[in-house]
């Protein structure tokens, strides 16, 4: 995909990050159970999970699916940071459910991010993240370490919403 910002597409996807990234790999427990599994993968899948997070998300369609442009933003107002990625894959189902995006030219960073629910044997429901990236944009190299931080905070947070959204389906 031409408009992609960076050459490693779906690495985040592998596992093995590339070099000269800041590589995230978060793993929550979010419940137990298909129903658990199946709320919480709607949710990640259909952009819930974002919105519940925080970000303001415009998609060419209501279910992530490969080559889908998706527009993120944070904050407010001016002070409101755009991010355009595009979808390179989907995971849905029996036992797990995810996307992967990467980010487009005019991204204030560059790399891409998996989003993962999985069912495991024993029942137990996990949420992962796999990403890498650098800064782009001047202001987020300014940021410094600032942005790995919010990039984990972040992670975290999607965590605790599917994990909120989970408790829901039981």
């Amino acid at each position: 995909m031409t408009d992609l910002s960076y050459p490693e597409q779906g690495a985040s996807a592998t596992g093995a990050l590339p070099d000269g990234y800041h590589h995230l790999r978060h793993r929550a427990l979010i419940g137990h159970g298909r129903a658990a599994l199946e709320v919480a993968g709607a949710a990640l899948l259909g952009w819930r999970m974002h919105r519940l997070a925080g970000v303001l998300i415009e998609a060419e369609a209501d279910k992530a699916a490969p080559g889908l442009a998706v527009h993120c933003a944070i904050g407010v107002g001016p002070l409101r940071a755009g991010a355009p990625n595009r979808v390179l894959a989907t995971i849905d189902g029996p036992d797990r459910h995810g996307f992967t995006y990467g980010t487009r030219h005019g991204h204030l960073a560059c790399g891409e991010e998996t989003f993962l629910v999985g069912l495991e044997p024993d029942g137990k429901v996990w949420f992962t993240v796999t990403a890498f990236s650098r800064p782009v944009a001047w202001y987020a190299r300014l940021a410094g370490p600032l942005l790995p931080l919010a990039q984990r905070a972040f992670a975290r947070r999607c965590g605790r919403v599917l994990a909120r959204i989970a408790a829901d389906a039981v």
